[in-house]
C-alpha cells in the first residue's frame, strides 16, 4: 500500500464513481481502476462493490476509508507546513460544494487550479450545506461553499453571492408569467420542496410563518434535479434560485419569478474552520472559489465584506 493508491481509493469512495474520480484526479479511468485493484490485492480485501450507478464501500472499505482520510490529512498538513515556510501554494485541499452549483463550478475550478496552482492537488465533494458544515468542522473538507449558514464559533464565514429566491413554474402553464410574485400568492400553488433540513425550505417556511401564510407542500423531494424534472412534468411549482434553474439544463422549459412582499434572498457563503491557520494554498483556493461563485448566472455579488 502506498499513498498514491490510498489517495485514489479515497477519491473514488468520496465521489462514488471511478469516472468522476478520474476527472478530478486528471488520470485515465483504466489506470485508476488498476491502482485501486492493486490496493485490494495487497490488502487481500474487497474494498469497493461496483454497480450500474457507481461504487459503494464494503465494510473493509469503510474501515480503510476512515484511516485513509486521517493519513492523507496528516500528509497534506505536513506538506502545507513545509510550503508555508516559503509561502508556496502546495499540498492537497478538499472543497465542499452544494449539488445546485457543483456542476457549474467543477470544470472551471479544475481548469483554474491546473493553470494557477500546478503544484497542488484538489478534491471536490458535493453535499448539502448542512453536511458541508459538518465536514469543515470535522476536517473532512478544508473549505466549503454553502447557503445561508448559521453563525457559529467554529466557522469563519464570508458572503460571496446574493440571489433572490424565485417561484419556478413550467413555461407552458397559465401561471408562467413574468415579473415578481407576492409571497402570499404561494398559498394557492402546490409546491414541490426539499426536506425540512434544506436551507431553502427553512427560509421559506420561516417567512411564511411570520406573515401567517400556510403553504401547500404537494411533494417532498430531496433532489433539486428531481424537483425541476417534476416541475417540467406539471406536478407543481418550486422555490429555487435562478442559478439552480440555469444549472439544470432545462431553463428554456421554465419561468423563474422573484418572490416579493417580502423578497427572499439566498446567500452563498465561503466557510472555513475558525481554528485552522489558512495556508497559502487555502488562501488561493478561497480566492478562486469567490471569483467563480460571483460569475454564476443570474446572481448578484454580495455587498458584505469578509469578517
Amino acid at each position: 500500500m502506498n499513498l498514491k493508491q490510498l489517495e485514489y481509493f479515497v477519491h473514488v469512495a468520496e465521489l462514488g464513481s471511478f469516472s468522476k474520480a478520474a476527472l478530478v484526479l486528471n488520470i485515465a479511468q483504466p489506470a485508476l481502476s488498476r491502482q485501486v485493484r492493486a490496493l485490494e490485492t495487497d490488502l487481500r480485501e474487497t474494498l469497493l462493490l461496483r454497480n450500474g450507478r457507481g461504487v459503494v464501500l464494503t465494510e473493509a472499505g469503510r474501515r480503510l476509508f476512515e484511516h485513509g482520510i486521517s493519513i492523507l490529512q496528516a500528509v497534506a498538513q505536513a506538506r502545507e507546513d513545509m510550503g508555508a515556510s516559503r509561502d508556496a501554494p502546495v499540498g492537497h485541499i478538499s472543497v465542499g460544494v452544494p449539488p445546485t452549483i457543483g456542476r457549474q463550478l467543477t470544470l472551471p475550478l479544475i481548469d483554474a487550479f491546473k493553470r494557477k496552482l500546478p503544484g497542488a492537488r484538489l478534491a471536490i465533494v458535493e453535499g448539502l450545506s448542512a453536511h458541508i458544515v459538518e465536514w469543515i468542522i470535522t476536517g473532512r473538507v478544508d473549505v466549503g461553499l454553502l447557503y445561508n449558514p448559521e453563525a457559529q464559533p467554529s466557522l469563519e464565514i464570508t458572503p460571496v453571492l446574493d440571489e433572490p429566491l424565485c417561484l419556478v413554474a413550467r413555461a407552458s402553464t397559465a401561471d408562467a408569467v413574468r415579473g415578481p410574485l407576492p409571497m402570499r400568492e404561494l398559498a394557492r400553488l402546490p409546491l414541490i420542496m426539499p426536506e425540512r433540513s434544506h436551507v431553502i425550505r427553512r427560509l421559506l417556511e420561516t417567512q411564511a410563518a411570520l406573515i401567517g401564510l400556510k403553504l401547500e407542500i404537494a411533494w417532498e423531494v430531496s433532489s433539486i434535479a428531481a424537483i425541476i424534472d417534476l416541475v417540467c412534468a406539471g406536478y407543481g411549482h418550486a422555490v429555487l434560485t435562478a442559478s439552480a434553474v440555469a444549472a439544470s439544463g432545462r431553463a428554456d422549459e421554465l419561468v423563474a419569478r422573484p418572490l416579493s412582499d417580502p423578497p427572499l434572498t439566498s446567500v452563498l457563503c465561503l466557510a472555513v474552520s475558525a481554528h485552522k491557520r489558512p495556508s497559502p494554498l487555502m488562501r488561493q483556493t478561497i480566492k478562486l472559489l469567490a471569483e467563480l461563485a460571483r460569475s454564476l448566472p443570474q446572481g448578484t455579488a454580495a455587498h458584505s465584506q469578509p469578517g
